[in-house]
């Protein structure tokens, strides 16, 4: 049975942008709905230590989302368990579907889908994807207690996997095609005080291998940027790190994108090429990509929502 609802408010997607918009559109009496989609809380819900929200010394990331939806929720958002998988921006008020069957209609949205694990692209690593290839350390890394593992990358993303995965792994190998880090200084040298972990410069991963039956990693094979030859490493897990990459299947065709798919924004604004559509979050800040300016940005979102609502009527 298909059920319609109406709000002046639509958020969708959840994580300190959505939420943070909820809190700011319910105390402006918007009445807003936030959409979850098919990760509640987005991704501090696969982190662990979060060392850097005002106020918290150390949180975990799962707990800090569960105390920002409780926020929402008690300032008068309703929450609902649903993804959209269509979006139409055409015309106002404008309309969502939900898997649910729910079609939502709304006089303003604010868009807060945030990114997704960005892959290789390797038939291997989709091959072992689930046996033994992975994009989530916190996720997984507990199945390999006393194995060794290599990790990808050279962002934040791929330290703080590295670093997490010392506490199950017997060794960490960290792949990069360069010879130096681009994450924060403060986690390089954690990273190269750990005696876990092994970095290895100038490779990139070439290929996965494993057994068939059952599906299984038993090693990678990397190049050498500049010499091409190829190096076996022995592990049995392998974690891609290499950053994410924008969730905006839903407004890729109809809103303005740039810098590999961010959702445009106005100067200082959160708003959009569509009137009374707002983006926040990792969906259009290919800059920062923190907590803190998720949630800002969700501030702004709603308060230009409330803006913009006022000036229609």
């Amino acid at each position: 049975m298909t059920t319609e609802r109406h709000t002046k408010l639509l958020i969708i997607g959840s994580g300190p942008a959505g939420y943070t918009a909820g809190i700011y559109g319910a105390r402006a009496m918007l009445e807003p709905i936030l959409v979850q989609g098919v990760q509640p809380g987005g991704q501090l819900t696969i982190t662990t230590e979060v060392e850097n929200w005002p106020s918290r010394k150390e949180v975990q990331g799962p707990d800090l989302m569960v105390e920002m939806e409780d926020h929402a929720r008690a300032a008068g958002t309703e929450i609902i368990s649903d993804h959209i998988s269509d979006l139409d921006l055409s015309k106002r008020p404008f309309t969502a579907k939900g898997e649910s069957g729910t079609t939502y209609t709304a006089d303003a949205v604010v868009l807060a889908t945030g990114a997704q694990a960005r892959w290789l692209g390797l038939p291997s690593e989709e091959k072992f994807k689930g046996f033994g290839v992975s994009a989530c350390a916190t996720c997984d890394g507990f199945f390999y207690r006393g194995q060794e593992i290599v990790v990808v990358g050279g962002g934040n993303s791929a330290v703080e996997e590295a670093l997490f995965l010392t506490n199950f792994a017997s060794k960490v190998t960290l792949i990069h095609r360069r010879d130096e880090l681009r994450s924060e200084k403060i986690l390089q040298d954690r990273l190269f005080k750990n005696e876990k972990i092994t970095p290895l410069w100038f490779h990139e991963l070439e290929e996965v291998f494993g057994t068939d039956e059952p599906l299984g990693v038993e090693g990678v094979r990397v190049r050498h940027v500049k010499t091409g030859e190829i190096t076996e490493i022995p592990c049995k897990g392998v974690f891609i790190a290499i950053g994410h990459a924008p969730s905006n299947e839903l407004v890729k065709d109809t809103l303005e994108t740039h810098m590999g798919g961010y959702v445009v924004t106005k100067p200082d604004s959160t708003e959009t090429s569509i009137p009374g559509v707002f983006a926040a979050g990792d969906l259009t800040d290919y800059k920062y990509r923190q907590a803190i300016t998720s949630a800002g940005m969700g501030c702004m979102a709603a308060l230009e929502a409330e803006r913009f609502l006022a000036e229609q009527e």
